[in-house]
């Protein structure tokens, strides 16, 4: 089954009724001007209950990237973690990663996420999941612009798309990779997982722009190849540099599939549906983007400063 199939499907999962009920409501009337008007309101935040409860169903409790448990446990491999390891995580998401990290690996897993619902959320998952994982694991607030990392405070480190914050500037992210070089004690070990522009990326795509702005990313992505000069300019000795675009679009349709005949079977309240097609919108303008070559998930392998 292809992912637009997935998208049409659930697109039938809307509630009409709501919207009818809605347009039939009475104009309000009108409101005076104030001297002073009333602040805007807040931005509603990116993740959401009914979108964190939609992600969990698609790649298990905590998890925010198709595969879960299994793919985290892969990407860690190289670094071989042990329960005498430290690890440095930064884009924790909602505490999955964390909590397999440290209850399979048993290593001292020190989250971070930019994100305060996902923080709120993870602290939360985790100290629900027992003593032993509770006190290996945590997930702390941060800043990608100005991260601050505990220095030599790690054995290695593990990132998941977390430049996503990253202010599209080179020199940020240089400061970036540096301060996460320095949180590395010698000999540590880092697997970074990112976004990049592909081959084929246009910046003119209006795609692009409407991609970035679902996934609260700046349009201007760095290069695979300016990636890894970047990780060797601050002391990095790369060793795999990786494509894993097409396991990403694989297990990501998998992930949907298998949501999918599980709705079949039990139809959704209007706010949770509502909540997956918002993010099925979200997951099909990535793919699409990926398999036009305008995007690529990358994996690097590297050995940190001694």
């Amino acid at each position: 089954m292809s992912f637009v199939a997935v998208r049409s499907w659930l697109r039938r999962l809307s509630p009409p009724p709501v919207m009818m009920a809605l347009s039939s409501l009475p104009e309000p009337a009108p409101v005076p001007v104030l001297a002073e008007p009333d602040p805007p309101d807040p931005p509603e935040p990116r993740w959401t209950k009914p979108r964190i409860a939609v992600a969990d169903s698609l790649w298990g409790d905590g998890f925010g990237l198709p595969g879960g448990e299994d793919e985290i446990l892969r990407l860690a491999a190289p670094l071989g973690l042990s329960r005498a390891a430290t690890l440095l995580l930064l884009g924790a998401g909602a505490g999955g990663p964390a909590r397999v990290l440290a209850g399979t690996l048993g290593a001292w897993v020190s989250g971070h996420e930019a994100d305060p619902a996902l923080v709120g959320v993870a602290a939360r998952k985790l100290s629900q999941a027992g003593a032993d994982i509770a006190r290996r694991a945590e997930v702390a607030p941060w800043d990608p612009a100005a991260p601050a990392l505990r220095r030599r405070g790690f054995h290695h480190a593990l990132t998941l798309e977390a430049l996503r914050g990253t202010p599209d500037r080179p020199v940020v992210l240089q400061a970036l990779l540096a301060d996460l070089a320095g949180a590395l004690r010698p000999g540590g070990q880092l697997v970074l997982v990112e976004l990049v522009a592909g081959e084929r990326r246009d910046p003119a795509d209006s795609r692009l722009a409407e991609w970035a702005r679902s996934e609260g990313r700046s349009p201007g992505l760095v290069t695979a190849a300016g990636l890894t000069t970047a990780l060797a300019g601050v002391g990095f000795d790369v060793r795999v540099v990786e494509d894993i675009s097409v396991r990403h679009r694989r297990l990501a349709i998998e992930g949907w599939v298998s949501l999918l005949r599980g709705l079949a079977q039990d139809r959704p309240a209007p706010a949770r549906a509502a909540a997956t097609v918002a993010e099925a919108e979200i997951w099909l303008q990535r793919l699409r983007l990926m398999q036009a070559g305008h995007l690529r998930l990358m994996r690097w392998h590297a050995l940190g400063p001694r």
